[in-house]
């Protein structure tokens, strides 16, 4: 409805009531402006009436939605099922193009205007989480592990042909792991040190693998890692950051589920403030409430972010785009850093309340201060009983609780015909029995 068919609409109904209409109507075009020139998350949260009516708008644009479009290419985006086009808002065209990510799309102005917004909406997320010094951030079609190695392919056009051995401080998860292979790199693993409880980076082991891969010119990147279960602290990523610098190294950071700790997003911060931080990756599902499928790639240079983008090889699916957009604007940035606050005061509580299971039971929290995302709990008194400490698990599981992961004893996985301990997060050299929820 424009003025003109509001003007005509007074023909029909009282001129007061198509007059209140039309203030409505203005009401949500400044929002819809206010959007468009701060370029960031609105202020506050949008009502799902008006993030729908944007939507539709945005939709409309694409060409496949002209009311006289005729699609005679291999790619028109035709929907069969109209469950799947409501579903996406009649927006298939995706976003991109074959050369780059952040491209335009001819075809879809609407899907290329709505990646634009959420890549700028997601950027001022990071900061607003804490996370100073990001220049440029693109949100990604693809879950943490792929990103990691979309950004280690964009790395190895910069270095050497020789440059293909990622050293990584070790974590007991498969992705990164499998991302480095992905891309064709290998892998020097650092074994961790074990202080107190923690699991943490061992320092003058990694300084001197970084040393002598300086010397020899095979280094692609420092791969370290913020998010992890207890016992595991978070990678000591300021201390690495200055190493990189120092000897021209790249240094990637995987922030799976890092943004919600405003401990990791101050190190991030101090990283890129003192050191080499080259890209910062993060899940989508694990900081905003979406479902599976989408990272963030963010960084303090705005060339090596558009490099990754030009990377990516073919269009994308705007899926994993579209939902970011969605709850960003949905959570504006008073509701987004409400949630932040209250995840730092859920997560005391819980822990505190496990705290007194643990006691209860003759048992105690693991002294993990590092890691304020997840905390353990031992399960020693339980390693006698019938099923062991793993029967916890999946008691708490059969009783609707997920999410929670019992550490018993040390198996070994292979991966890529390569030896490697994959035991969830357990220390290896110190078997131990615990579970380590988290409070994301």
């Amino acid at each position: 409805m424009n003025e003109d068919n509001f003007g005509l609409a007074s023909g029909f109904i009282s001129a007061a009531y198509v007059e209140q209409a039309a203030q409505a109507r203005k009401q949500r075009e400044a929002q819809l402006k206010t959007l468009l020139s701060q370029r960031g998350m609105p202020e506050h949260g949008w009502s799902e009436g008006m993030i729908d009516s944007l939507m539709m708008d945005l939709a409309n644009m694409d060409s496949n939605n002209f009311i006289q479009n005729v699609g005679v290419g291999e790619r028109e985006a035709r929907v069969f099922c109209q469950s799947v086009a409501r579903r996406h808002y009649r927006m298939a065209h995706g976003v991109g193009r074959s050369g780059d990510l952040i491209a335009e799309q001819p075809k879809a102005s609407g899907s290329s205007l709505m990646f634009k917004l959420a890549n700028m909406a997601a950027l001022d997320a990071l900061k607003l989480a804490g996370v100073r010094g990001v220049k440029a951030g693109i949100v990604v079609p693809m879950a943490t592990g792929m990103s990691v190695a979309l950004v280690l392919l964009a790395l190895m056009q910069l270095r050497p042909p020789t440059a293909r051995r990622v050293i990584w401080p070790r974590l007991d998860q498969k992705s990164c792991f499998k991302a480095i292979f992905t891309c064709g790199a290998t892998a020097t693993v650092i074994p961790n040190a074990i202080v107190g409880d923690e699991v943490v980076t061992d320092l003058p082991a990694l300084e001197a693998a970084l040393r002598e891969g300086a010397e020899h010119g095979d280094l692609l990147c420092v791969l370290t890692t913020t998010s992890a279960f207890a016992p595991r602290a978070p990678d000591s990523i300021v201390e690495i950051a200055k190493a990189c610098r120092q000897h021209n190294i790249p240094h990637v950071v995987n922030n799976a589920f890092g943004l919600q700790s405003s401990k990791v997003t101050h190190l991030l911060s101090e990283a890129m403030r003192l050191g080499r931080v080259d890209a910062i990756v993060q899940s989508t599902d694990k900081n905003f409430m979406v479902p599976v499928g989408g990272a963030i790639i963010a960084g303090p240079d705005s060339a090596f972010i558009e490099r990754v983008s030009k990377n990516y090889p073919g269009r994308a699916s705007e899926s994993p785009v579209m939902d970011l957009f969605m709850t960003l604007l949905a959570m504006g940035k008073s509701g987004y850093t409400n949630l932040l606050l209250e995840r730092k005061e859920l997560f005391t509580y819980f822990r505190e309340q496990v705290s007194k299971v643990a006691e209860a039971h003759g048992e105690r929290m693991l002294s993990t201060t590092s890691n304020l995302i997840s905390f353990g709990m031992t399960l020693d008194t339980f390693l006698d009983t019938p099923g062991g400490p793993s029967m916890i698990g999946s008691m708490l599981f059969t009783r609707n609780c997920s999410g929670i992961r019992c550490a018993f004893l040390i198996a070994q996985c292979t991966m890529h015909s390569r030896g490697a301990m994959m035991h969830g997060n357990r220390s290896y050299g110190k078997p131990l029995s615990h579970f380590p929820p988290s409070s994301p």
